[in-house]
């Protein structure tokens, strides 16, 4: 049975600075870089066959960091903006806590994390869902149903969006979903893409 592994970017210095990062090309903190390289580590005996990740330099270093780390920088890699971070629109590149003493903390926490309330010009998790699962059906979905093993290096709301769907989540439950930065999260897939088992490594 064929394999999924995703994992969120290393930490990115935007994290580290807490800003919203969104769709702004920001790359991996120093600490972002060891995220990586655990990561890489913890996939050493896993053999991928492909390779998904966005536009994004923080989620293409991770991926060449981990593909390297496990010997596996040969595989096909696709590379594409569906996979990108949600838009975070006017917020883009402003401090999280000047944000929450300007809006408030509720307002901030609803832009961050409900599932179809948008910050001002950006996305919302729905709408991230919106161009990820078209492009998970189109690209990825056929490859897994081939017999590969496929490892996505994405971001917190591309993945959160992936795993509100693989997961079979409500918008209530996907609220409270956290994504760790650098951690592999593991599934065992059925012919059909079910889950049969899940884990983080």
């Amino acid at each position: 049975m064929p394999f999924l592994i995703n994992v969120r970017h290393g930490q990115s210095q935007w994290n580290l600075e807490n800003r919203f990062t969104g769709w702004i090309d920001i790359d991996l903190s120093e600490k972002g870089v060891e995220e990586a390289i655990s990561a890489g580590n913890k996939l050493k005996g896993y053999k991928f066959d492909m390779a998904f990740t966005s536009a994004l330099i923080r989620a293409q270093r991770t991926l060449d960091i981990i593909l390297d780390i496990t010997g596996q920088k040969d595989i096909p890699v696709e590379k594409d903006k569906a996979l990108n971070e949600r838009m975070y629109g006017d917020l883009q590149g402003l401090n999280k806590d000047e944000m929450r003493v300007k809006f408030g903390a509720e307002q901030v926490h609803l832009w961050r994390r409900s599932y179809d309330v948008a910050p001002p010009n950006g996305e919302s998790l729905k709408d991230t869902a919106d161009r990820v699962l078209p492009y998970w059906h189109s690209k990825i979905a056929p490859e897994l149903k081939k017999g590969k093993n496929i490892l996505i290096a994405a971001h917190g709301n591309s993945l959160r969006a992936l795993v509100m769907y693989l997961e079979k989540l409500s918008p209530e439950e996907i609220v409270k979903t956290e994504i760790p930065t650098g951690v592999p999260k593991y599934y065992n897939l059925d012919k059909d893409l079910n889950i049969l088992e899940k884990k983080y490594l």
